[in-house]
């Protein structure tokens, strides 16, 4: 009776093992076909998708390359902490390299070590993006890389002030010259600089675009996390295409609207009250690498996300004096439970892990003598 039983268990042990192949070999089947030829994943009429794949060469204004000392003056100015007030920080300063572009800290830390109230995004392909910063306050990337300069919690310097530390380093002056053609310096030509070093900031290729390459596969979990993103985790809703990012602006739930950490988001921007509390979907390449999440930076577990996704993300209620009040922030209607088990949860992570490629290191430049 005892070797029956336990004939029983292993027999209940294989079936099970078996099963388990055949979804992943099923799953296989679905995916080594092209991305166009793929199952169509669970998003609403309502959303305009494009489907997974590997990006593209960089967006250049014009469709012309940078030439090498453009791009060269453009990362030595990201590097350059003499433009800031104190001299002290630059664009690197919270856009490492060997931390995918960000600091890897819930917010930034600027001008007198004051702490900013945003986390630092990623820089890593910013050449793709149609709005900048978390409410998309700018509207190019000139523009944005102009924004922390002026910063009084960033770099806190009048752009006058970074204009004329450039003009009195003499290697820079002969740079500009050469690039320019001309003798003045101006913002807009710092600006430029900046952008179209920023714009070269590519992601590496992660597991994932191998596996789309034909040069990788992807393991069990790995590739069940694809199928849930594309389905129940209703993840390619906000985060599809080449670039896993709808680039547009939403609520999640997270405006903590009359509390301690309140961000009205998009709505500074626009004063139009449907943009309470919406910030800009980021990108899901290498988000492995550049946690903590959110535009506060207050997450960081993924593991804590999808809990909240699973749930359904906070649906703030109003309270009594909130009745009336115009401005109370909806969470997106996009947003559902999701109901998602232990299991589901960590082969979404398992997915995410794929699409996240080591740091690359680049070699700090050698700034221009005064």
């Amino acid at each position: 009776m005892r070797y029956s039983i336990i004939a029983l268990i292993i027999f209940n042990l294989l079936v099970s093992c078996k099963q388990q192949k055949s979804e992943y070999q099923a799953l296989q089947d679905i995916y080594k076909k092209k991305p166009s030829e793929w199952v169509k994943p669970w998003v609403d009429s309502t959303v305009t998708w494009k489907e997974l794949g590997v990006l593209p060469k960089p967006n250049y204004p014009n469709n012309e390359k940078p030439s090498k000392e453009l791009l060269q003056l453009g990362k030595q100015l990201f590097f350059d902490s003499r433009l800031s007030q104190t001299k002290q920080f630059a664009c690197v300063s919270c856009h490492h390299p060997i931390q995918n572009y960000t600091d890897n800290r819930e917010k930034s830390l600027g001008f007198m070590l004051k702490e900013g109230n945003r986390n630092a995004p990623t820089v890593l392909n910013l050449s793709y993006n149609k709005h900048f910063f978390w409410d998309g306050r700018a509207a190019s990337l000139e523009e944005q890389a102009l924004g922390p300069f002026q910063n009084p919690v960033e770099m806190n310097t009048h752009l006058d002030t970074v204009v004329s530390r450039v003009k009195s380093i003499k290697g820079y002056r002969k740079v500009f010259k050469n690039i320019f053609n001309k003798e003045d310096i101006i913002i807009e030509d710092i600006a430029y600089a900046i952008a179209m070093f920023e714009r070269s900031l590519i992601s590496r290729k992660s597991k994932f675009d191998n596996f789309l390459l034909g040069k990788k596969e992807l393991d069990e979990n790995e590739l069940k996390g694809l199928h849930l993103f594309r389905t129940k985790g209703r993840c390619l809703t906000c985060h599809n295409g080449p670039l896993f990012t709808d680039n547009k602006f939403h609520n999640l739930g997270l405006t903590y609207y009359g509390r301690k950490f309140e961000d009205l988001g998009r709505y500074n921007i626009t004063k139009k009250k449907e943009d309470v509390g919406k910030f800009k979907t980021p990108s899901l390449r290498d988000v492995m690498r550049t946690g903590p999440w959110m535009h506060n930076g207050l997450f960081g577990k993924m593991d804590g996300i999808l809990n909240m996704y699973s749930n359904g993300m906070p649906r703030p209620r109003r309270r009594e004096h909130q009745k009336n009040d115009s401005l109370f922030p909806t969470t997106s209607p996009l947003i559902q439970k999701l109901d998602l088990t232990e299991e589901e949860k960590e082969n979404i992570i398992a997915f995410l892990e794929s699409l996240s490629a080591p740091a690359f290191r680049i070699s700090t430049p050698e700034l221009p003598k005064e």
